[in-house]
């Protein structure tokens, strides 16, 4: 029999709340986290607004122990706190940091922008870099700490040294699919014995000039700047583009024996994760639908459960045309077209976290079996014919939910799902 794993540990940080409960009550009752930009002035962009996370600030202990941390590491170290704290562990010291794993989900840092910008004025001469100068401003400018979260794997190195994890340590950046595949990646490290414990999630922030402008240039950003709390609008016909959006989520996924022995409290439990490749374009799904049915089949299997079991789907559900139509072919091509399954994205509230968008929707998910609830879609007025499902409208829907299925796919074509249920002894 293989290893069960199970989750003994959430944590956020959001645009719709710094902590777990406080995200899910927004969700709920569908608020919206998006706003004007703030972080940097966007008023000459095409999107002048996007979902930030405001007003947060690390503990203080945490804040003196890792003061040269990026934006998206804070909210990383933030939401790991609430996780290791809810599962207990640190608390009891009972378990082996050797047999302890980290695997992220998370993006690069920003870049010092400001003094990126004036060593390059300062260095051109005669249309071309003084790469001399350049190397001399740059010893002289910029910061080593900061330059450094320009590395993917800066997350797992400040989690690793504030929890004094010393086991397996990954990170993946497989763009909005990161975290699901993060924490499907961590389920296969528990099931063949390799840790007893992996925090696993997801961290981000694009809410910068060059992230913004890389999305602009795709097309792929809403620009409804006329109604920006109804911006993002997964599902409906009328929408125009994703709410690029920052945040950080963090599960503690533990093996169930090892859960059990300790009394830990057990909020789901992880029992299928299905990974493909669209192999199509780089920024584009096949329209078929078919690597995102095939991940989720995958996940079906993976589980050995059938369609029928599902409760509830979590979908990827960006607001761009074509992520949402592929998306809804690729279910009704896996649950069939008659499917009465209940479909949210809550995208519409919090926007999309990139890499740590699987995670947070994870999360919703867990507490969607705690409560039988399901937080709805939200500024999904409009019906688009070519996506006919049950996307739960406007309105958050009491229900059955025992097992729900969890849907992330990425630019180049990456599809992930992950199934989890209701921890049964």
């Amino acid at each position: 029999m293989r290893r069960r794993v199970v989750i003994t540990g959430m944590g956020c940080v959001t645009p719709l709340g710094h902590d777990v409960e406080t995200l899910w009550q927004a969700l709920l009752q569908g608020k919206s986290g998006i706003s004007k930009t703030e972080i940097f002035d966007a008023s000459t962009f095409p999107s002048t607004f996007s979902a930030q996370v405001k007003n947060y600030r690390m503990p203080e202990h945490l804040a003196k122990r890792h003061e040269h941390a990026g934006r998206h590491t804070s909210f990383a170290l933030g939401a790991a706190e609430q996780a290791w704290k809810q599962s207990g562990l640190g608390e009891s010291k009972a378990y082996n940091p050797d047999r302890t794993g980290i695997y992220m989900g998370s993006g690069e840092g920003n870049l010092d922008f400001d003094n990126f910008t004036s060593m390059l004025i300062d260095a051109w001469k005669d249309g071309k870099l003084d790469t001399a100068q350049w190397g001399k401003l740059a010893f002289e400018r910029l910061s080593l700490h900061r330059e450094q979260e320009q590395e993917a794997n800066m997350v797992v190195a400040h989690l690793a040294a504030e929890f004094g994890i010393r086991g397996p340590a990954f990170n993946v950046l497989t763009a909005c699919a990161a975290s699901t595949q993060a924490i499907g990646e961590a389920t296969m490290i528990l099931r063949r014995g390799d840790a007893d414990v992996v925090m696993a999630g997801g961290a981000h922030s694009m809410i910068h000039p060059y992230g913004v402008t890389g999305f602009s240039r795709l097309t792929a950003l809403s620009r409804n700047n006329d109604d920006i709390p109804g911006a993002s609008r997964p599902f409906d016909l009328t929408r125009d583009g994703f709410v690029l959006g920052e945040g950080s989520s963090v599960l503690i996924l533990e093996e169930f024996e090892s859960a059990k022995k300790r009394g830990a409290k057990m909020l789901a439990e992880i029992v299928g994760y299905g990974s493909s490749a669209d192999a199509f374009r780089i920024t584009d799904q096949d329209p078929d639908g078919a690597g995102a049915a095939s991940g989720m089949n995958a996940a079906l299997a993976d589980a050995g459960i059938g369609p029928g079991e599902v409760d509830y789907i979590s979908a990827h559900g960006t607001g761009t045309k074509q992520n949402d139509q592929v998306e809804t072919r690729g279910m009704i091509a896996v649950f069939g077209p008659e499917m009465k399954i209940p479909i949210s994205s809550i995208k519409s509230m919090v926007g999309h976290l990139i890499a740590a968008a699987g995670a947070t929707e994870l999360v919703s998910c867990v507490l969607a079996i705690r409560d039988q609830i399901v937080p709805p879609t939200a500024n999904r007025n409009t019906p688009d014919p070519e996506c006919p499902l049950d996307y739960v409208p406007l309105v958050a829907r009491k229900a059955k939910v025992e097992t729900c299925m969890k849907n992330s796919f990425g630019f180049g074509g990456q599809n992930d799902s992950l199934i989890v249920r209701r921890v049964r002894e």
